[in-house]
């Protein structure tokens, strides 16, 4: 990994064998951020507001879902990992061994599904001027192995080009099930949880305010946690 990189990850901890390298942007930012027409869509509801001024103001709820709207899915946070794994390969009646480990560097992707979004998810208080929305869980995608710059080491008198291909596909099929296993560990889950509730909390409390909801509290949870106290 290039050392220029360093300054905008953060190392966290995972199973042993696993090298992770997180990348935890902010809200604005290329990777956690919200794609560049969910900001245009929240923007032209903000013009809106701002240059018409209507006298009544609209529905809290309808104006929060214009975020979601035409969105499927929205990638909040990215972590590479560096699996590493091993594979053994026997031929000839236990003549001819060979071995290979392999570390081959993955990302893995965390969504949100935003197509799921809708009033059912969103509670609006007047009294309190707070908007509560919640989450499905993040889903994470399959991992993607740049084995480009994968590194092998082999062992054996004599591979066969059969035991090299056999080896290859081990290890690749073995990398992606530990940096999926890796990839949902607590740590990482829960850095990718906050990035996607920064993300969400930032682009739907700018429209609310807009609209003349004045200084308005977006407080976001995921399916399984508690409504935040107060």
């Amino acid at each position: 990994m290039d050392e220029r990189e360093l300054t905008t990850e953060t190392q966290a901890p995972t199973a042993a064998g696993v090298v992770p390298e997180v990348r935890r942007e902010r809200p604005v930012a290329r990777v956690s951020a919200l794609p560049w027409l969910l900001f245009l869509v929240a923007l032209a509801a903000v013009a809106w507001f701002a240059f018409l001024k209507p006298e009544r103001l609209g529905d809290p709820l309808a104006t929060s879902l214009v975020a979601f709207e035409k969105q499927n899915r929205l990638t909040v946070f990215s972590a590479q990992l560096a699996p590493v794994v091993a594979s053994d390969d026997t031929r000839y009646f236990g003549l001819v061994k060979s071995k290979q480990v392999a570390v081959i560097p993955a990302r893995v992707d965390y969504t949100l599904d935003l197509s799921a979004m809708n009033r059912d998810r969103l509670a609006w208080n007047e009294t309190s001027k707070t908007l509560d929305v919640q989450l499905p869980q993040l889903t994470l995608s399959r991992p993607n192995l740049d084995e480009a710059r994968a590194q092998y080491l082999r062992e054996g008198v004599f591979i066969t080009r059969e035991a090299q291909d056999k080896l290859n596909r081990n290890t690749t099929r073995l990398a992606e099930q530990q940096a999926m296993k890796n990839a949902a560990n607590p740590v990482l889950m829960s850095l990718a949880r906050g990035a996607a509730k920064d993300a969400i909390r930032q682009n739907l409390a700018i429209p609310l305010q807009v609209a003349g909801y004045g200084e308005v509290t977006v407080r976001v949870r995921f399916d399984g946690e508690a409504v935040p106290a107060g």
